[in-house]
């Protein structure tokens, strides 16, 4: 069974239709790539799935339960959690404090600490980083604090929208080796990425969105070797 089904969506700004009745699928334990240029639609599909944007139509069912209507601060608890595009840490708050916020559907202080051991295990960083502040923090670091903070709600799915956007090529790698295990753990990954050669890379399939619209689908090895994938997406 999928843990997130969108069927029929379509969401407008105003009298734009940003989406235009798309349709597709991500299974427990998948990572799912969706790629496109700049404004296809991509950014605006993972604020509706996490409630951030209304939809005009359409369904989204998560783990069984229709989701469509249910307002973004309640997925959490839920097990969804969203890595917004340009990370958007509190950057007065120290490392330790953005964590902790990432957690706060959380009650059990025991289980926080131990989630919270576990996040300074992937990224000892931040550990070594806890009590500065986030904004003094690097672009890669910011990202892995994004990350973090999102780890902290034990979530199912995790929804990532450009983590690799305006990072050197070593943090890029990095933060894709760290998604990889992320999925490994078991968490579910669906993937907004400009970067498309890297997200095909380490995704099983990929969605293709153009002007609002899914054009193309398939195993992401299959659309990293597609003609018109590598002409649009893959060139150098």
């Amino acid at each position: 069974m999928a843990l997130l089904e969108v069927t029929g969506l379509e969401v407008f700004y105003g009298v734009i239709q940003a989406i235009k009745g798309i349709s597709f699928e991500v299974s427990q334990g998948e990572v799912i790539a969706l790629i496109g240029a700049n404004g296809a639609g991509k950014t605006t599909t993972l604020q509706t799935i996490t409630g951030l944007i209304p939809s005009k139509a359409g369904k989204i069912v998560y783990d069984g339960k229709d989701i469509t209507k249910i307002p973004g601060h309640k997925l959490v608890s839920m097990g969804v959690a969203h890595v917004p595009e340009g990370r958007r840490v509190f950057a007065q708050l120290s490392v330790l404090q953005n964590l902790k916020l990432g957690a706060y559907t959380r009650n059990d202080k025991n289980e926080l600490e131990e989630t919270l051991k576990k996040i300074y295990a992937r990224f000892p960083r931040l550990e070594e980083r806890k009590n500065q502040p986030a904004g003094t923090l690097s672009g890669g670091e910011q990202q892995m604090l994004a990350m973090g903070r999102a780890l902290m709600s034990h979530p199912k799915l995790i929804v990532m929208d450009e983590p690799s956007m305006g990072l050197s090529p070593i943090y890029v790698n990095e933060i894709f080796d760290i998604i990889q295990s992320i999925n490994k753990d078991g968490t579910t990954v669906l993937l907004v990425e400009q970067n498309a050669k890297k997200a095909l890379s380490i995704a099983n399939r990929a969605y293709v969105l153009e002007t609002g619209t899914i054009v193309l689908s398939g195993d992401a090895d299959e659309l990293m070797n597609d003609d018109s994938v590598k002409k649009a997406y893959l060139s150098e």
